[in-house]
């Protein structure tokens, strides 16, 4: 079986076995879809949450006001159907100290991640999101199986 990365703002999606996987996800957020009837995965690696405050908004997949549209219409492509779509999240941890709310990337990327699959009437069946640790994302397109594995406290299947 084939692996697939989805790196920093880049994204993936297959509809043949694969296991898709983001590394790293500190303040970042991994966004997995899911059409178990038509057996195609998607997986984004969004960085921040709003392409607005960007002097260049590109990559899309960088963000998640048009990152998740994005992989939602390319499960679309890749033969999803739309009402089948399962969603889970991983990530938007707090790396750092920071003063404020306003600087907590990982929760505003959590906050906005969920806004936009809310727009597009997604619903999250399970998340790992917060804490102060990176996260690693294994995406088994054939099984649907999500497992994230968390720096300091082993891994467990979303």
């Amino acid at each position: 079986m084939k692996t697939l990365q989805a790196g920093m703002a880049e994204y993936q999606v297959s509809a043949e076995p694969a296991t898709l996987v983001a590394l790293g996800l500190g303040s970042c957020i991994g966004v997995c879809m899911y059409d178990p009837t038509q057996k195609v995965g998607g997986l984004l690696h969004i960085m921040l949450p709003s392409s607005a405050l960007a002097r260049v908004a590109t990559p899309p997949a960088k963000f998640a006001d048009t990152g998740v549209p994005l992989l939602f219409e390319e499960m679309k492509k890749a033969g999803a159907v739309a009402s089948q779509i399962i969603v889970k999240i991983a990530g938007g941890a707090q790396m750092f100290k920071v003063a404020s709310a306003t600087m907590n990337i990982g929760l505003r990327n959590a906050e906005a991640v969920k806004e936009e699959l809310a727009k597009l009437r997604l619903k999250i069946s399970a998340e790992d999101t917060g804490g102060t640790c990176g996260r690693t994302v294994k995406f088994d397109v054939e099984t649907g199986r999500i497992t994230v594995k968390t720096i300091g406290t082993g891994e467990k299947e979303l």
